[in-house]
């Protein structure tokens, strides 16, 4: 049985966005147009569809971590580089309000549970990425891809 180890990415990501778009498990508030992700943005995004493709990545993320993962992991894993003008560029975090609202509304739909640690996949949530992995992989195989 194919895994999300066993196809691309980003295929997968969009699907899966789609998936929690259309079953309404992730909700997008009326002021995330207006709100950047992090400090080191300077807009926000420009994707319309930006809520449901990080809560995607994020289950992708735990899938792939198998460990409890807590907001501050995926905080720092979605950061990046902050310019600082004439001083020297660091890390910065991404915001953690969104990440938090994400896991939440993913734990509330049973994909996602809180243990000590973090949170990581139920066998839902599991067999949700398992079985969107399986459909991927047959639509490559048949393209003659794989």
């Amino acid at each position: 049985m194919p895994t999300p180890f066993d196809v691309p990415a980003r295929e997968l990501i969009r699907r899966l966005a789609d998936y929690l778009k259309e079953n309404k498990i992730v909700e997008m508030p009326e002021r995330a147009k207006y709100v950047k992700t992090g400090a080191d943005r300077e807009l926000p995004p420009e994707q319309p569809d930006r809520r449901y493709i990080r809560a995607a990545s994020i289950l992708r993320k735990l899938y792939i971590m198998k460990e409890p993962v807590g907001v501050g992991t995926l905080r720092h894993i979605y950061g990046s580089y902050k310019d600082r003008g004439v001083k020297p560029g660091h890390h910065a975090p991404t915001g953690g309000k969104i990440i938090r609202v994400i896991l939440q509304q993913l734990e509330k739909a049973g994909l996602v549970t809180q243990v000590r640690g973090g949170r990581v996949l139920t066998p839902k949530g599991q067999s949700l990425l398992d079985k969107i992995s399986t459909e991927i992989f047959k639509e490559l195989k048949q393209k003659g891809v794989v």
